[in-house]
């Protein structure tokens, strides 16, 4: 069967261009036990990278990029999927050494799959897409150890940095929706009406935790943490958490290394808790999932969904890395 699908190439001068080519079944990689027809992809900073070549997360070309999608099973060698189940697909290396959601078909492993959760259209799963699973399970991590609305460790405000991201617009919309006061940090001013409309009860300027300090704890300021951008700002706030409060770090756009010392964890009760969406086991993402379609207040995530061609899909990856979108793109390959 033949299909459509972005296929990205290296150049022999080292540059990468993209353009929607035509491919077959038998095109596909092997190893796969299920073969999906996509409904719907989405753009995250993982394929904006692996569309331009950024981070070297592709090693070998031409690639198919998209690291989710959902989609309807068309056949299956797994006895746990059939033709016409509805799965929702995200993986290790998915999209980025395995080819990806940015087709009209994809072969996938199946326990890349889970199906897709009761009560959410495959149009909402991709608007919540890798982004919106990653925020559940901080939020899903963040409640285990202790918080909720109205009692845990501390009564304040819940931060969530990189708001204005993918994850970070997801994670303020469910923890409002959830009756949590959240603290907003962007370094763009001009999200804040967008990061308040979702939920957003405080906005803080990034300046604010990049500011250099040379005290290991501060005054405790926050009940809990998402954080989606690690280096400087997640040293500076480990700082200032509460008493038991835990930090659930999802990204780490600004850096890998932190400088911090014991003493927020010894005399605090700082948790520190690393979400790696790929990595969790199969019955932990379909609760995930589940929790998704109940906690995301769906009316706020529609009204910043634009839906895109893979045409469009190489335009788009410059402007994530260049932080210019806002709110979710979905990738539509049937369009």
């Amino acid at each position: 069967m033949s299909f459509r699908a972005l296929k990205v190439t290296q150049n022999d001068d080292g540059s990468i261009t993209g353009d929607v080519a035509q491919i077959n079944d038998a095109d596909l990689p092997e190893g796969g036990e299920v073969l999906v027809d996509v409904d719907y992809s989405n753009l995250n900073y993982k394929d904006g990278l692996c569309m331009t070549g950024g981070g070297r997360l592709v090693r070998d070309y031409p690639h198919i990029p998209g690291v989710d999608m959902v989609g309807t099973v068309a056949e299956s060698s797994d006895d746990r999927y059939t033709p016409g189940d509805k799965v929702v697909v995200t993986g290790w290396r998915y999209g980025e050494i395995w080819w990806g959601g940015y087709a009209q078909r994809t072969r996938v492993k199946a326990d890349w799959c889970v199906p897709l959760a009761e009560g959410l259209t495959p149009r909402q799963a991709m608007s919540l897409g890798t982004a919106g699973l990653t925020a559940t399970l901080a939020i899903m991590a963040l409640e285990n150890h202790g918080l909720t609305p109205d009692k845990g460790p501390g009564k304040g405000d819940v931060l969530v940095t990189g708001a204005a991201g993918g994850v970070g617009s997801i994670a303020v919309a469910m923890l409002a929706h959830r009756g949590y006061s959240v603290a907003a940090v962007t370094g763009r001013p001009e999200t804040a009406e967008y990061l308040t409309s979702l939920g957003a009860s405080k906005i803080v300027p990034r300046e604010e935790l990049a500011e250099a300090t040379t005290r290991p704890m501060e005054s405790a300021l926050w009940a809990g943490c998402i954080d989606n951008v690690g280096g400087a700002s997640l040293s500076r706030l480990i700082g200032q958490m509460d008493y038991g409060a835990s930090v659930a770090a999802v990204g780490n756009a600004s850096g890998i290394k932190i400088e911090t010392t014991v003493l927020p964890f010894l005399l605090r009760g700082v948790n520190l808790l690393g979400i790696d969406s790929v990595m969790q086991p199969y019955d932990n993402r379909i609760q995930a999932w589940k929790n998704a379609a109940a906690w995301m207040p769906f009316d706020k995530l529609d009204d910043v969904v634009t839906e895109a061609r893979l045409e469009d899909m190489m335009d788009y990856a410059q402007a994530i890395l260049k932080g210019q979108i806002k709110g979710r793109v979905l990738v539509n390959p049937n369009t």
